[in-house]
């Protein structure tokens, strides 16, 4: 598969401002801020109110917030990757209601130890998990948005680690949209304002083969056309244009291209934050993987606990679909994964994966969508293929009893 889009990593900044969606962005003062963070619950598009400054120093201010004082980071583009992280860290200490390992700022590549780290990325996802989590003075938002600014590529994995808890919060709150999101919303715009500039307004597409071309495989009996070394393009994902606020027309494209952001990391990301993902697609899709469409038993306090989180069965458009089931496809057919199934080797990831796509085909059928009947339904026969024992008959081989003997 080819893409037109562009390499280019480097960071991209987003500074919404209350104006029209194509307005410049600039750097708010703390005033302006304010005035964003007092508005933002009363208005139906919130503006987050989150910036990026210029030397790696830790900043804290007494402005009183409903979650504490704020707490912010800077970022110096000149400085090591190292120190960067570092700072992130730090900062990262005074948010969390528990210590973290001290052996985290000391180790040789402190973000991907953070990365990693199983004790402290339970305390992230505890905190975006709250119900009060979201809002646009949520400090652990301003941390994650600052550190996603930054020019260490292992931080910005970080930030899509959480990507996932974020979402299952953000979308099923949005529903009802009883409170400012602001927050929740910087972060994505932060993370879709990076894929616009990388790549540079041009969508990405995929060459799909054309069997009436001639190939190395097979000859072509239909003569050929003048544009017979035309190539037969097929776009996955269009071209970008810039946001600087979320409207509820918008939200499924930006939070689409949040999820390919993700999936185009995916074989980065560790298997706790693909698993947790998977289980929110279950939820989403407001029903379990068995016939009658429930969940099973040993999932049922797994759902009475997300019912009262406020996470359940939310709209599912395309452009959140696809994405979605691109990284389920990856979750269920990755590498490994196939060979422990033929061997009979417990898969978490696998298993969560199945389950997702089981219940997302079940609420495809239920919503009558042939688009996305297809997708599911085939993942889901690859997923029954995939669990088929390796000691099962394989029909790509030419069977003993089949040869002749001369």
């Amino acid at each position: 598969m080819s893409s037109s889009s562009s390499d280019d990593d480097s960071p991209a900044a987003v500074e919404p401002t209350p104006a029209e969606e194509t307005a410049v962005e600039k750097e708010p003062s703390l005033a302006e801020e304010t005035a964003v963070e007092e508005t933002a619950a009363t208005t139906e598009e919130t503006v987050p109110a989150i910036a990026a400054a210029a030397a790696p120093v830790i900043k804290t201010s007494s402005r009183a917030s409903g979650s504490g004082p704020v707490v912010r980071f800077d970022i110096s583009q000149s400085s090591s990757s190292t120190t960067i992280a570092q700072t992130a860290i730090e900062s990262l200490k005074s948010i969390l209601p528990n210590n973290i390992p001290s052996s985290l700022p000391s180790a040789p590549n402190p973000a991907l130890t953070l990365l990693h780290d199983l004790e402290t990325t339970a305390q992230i996802t505890a905190l975006l998990r709250r119900p009060s989590s979201g809002a646009g003075d949520d400090n652990l938002c301003r941390w994650l948005y600052d550190t996603f600014q930054s020019n260490n590529p292992d931080l910005k994995l970080v930030v899509l680690r959480f990507l996932p808890v974020l979402l299952g919060a953000y979308l099923s709150r949005v529903v009802s949209r009883r409170k400012s999101l602001a927050g929740f919303e910087a972060v994505l715009l932060s993370l879709y304002a990076h894929e616009t500039n990388r790549r540079a307004s041009q969508p990405l597409a995929v060459n799909i083969p054309d069997l009436t071309h001639p190939s190395i495989y097979h000859e072509s009996k239909s003569p050929l056309k003048n544009n017979a070394t035309a190539l037969n393009l097929a776009v996955i994902s269009p071209s970008l244009e810039p946001h600087g606020m979320v409207r509820s027309t918008k939200r499924a494209r930006i939070v689409g291209v949040a999820l390919e952001l993700y999936y185009t990391k995916i074989d980065k990301i560790p298997e706790t934050s693909k698993i947790e993902f998977c289980e929110f697609c279950r939820m989403w899709a407001g029903g379990g993987d068995d016939e009658n469409g429930g969940f099973k038993k040993e999932e049922a306090a797994e759902a009475e606990e997300a019912e009262e989180e406020g996470i359940g069965r939310i709209p599912l458009p395309w452009e959140i679909l696809q994405p979605v089931l691109r990284v389920l496809g990856h979750c269920l057919l990755g590498s490994n994964l196939i060979t422990k199934c033929k061997k009979n080797e417990s898969t978490p990831l696998f298993d969560a994966a199945i389950a997702a796509i089981r219940s997302l085909y079940l609420r495809s059928m239920h919503d009558i969508n042939p688009k996305a009947i297809l997708a599911t339904g085939s993942l889901v026969r690859l997923g029954n293929m995939a669990m088929e024992s390796a000691d099962e008959i394989d029909y790509t081989e030419i069977p003993f009893q089949t040869v002749i003997n001369l």
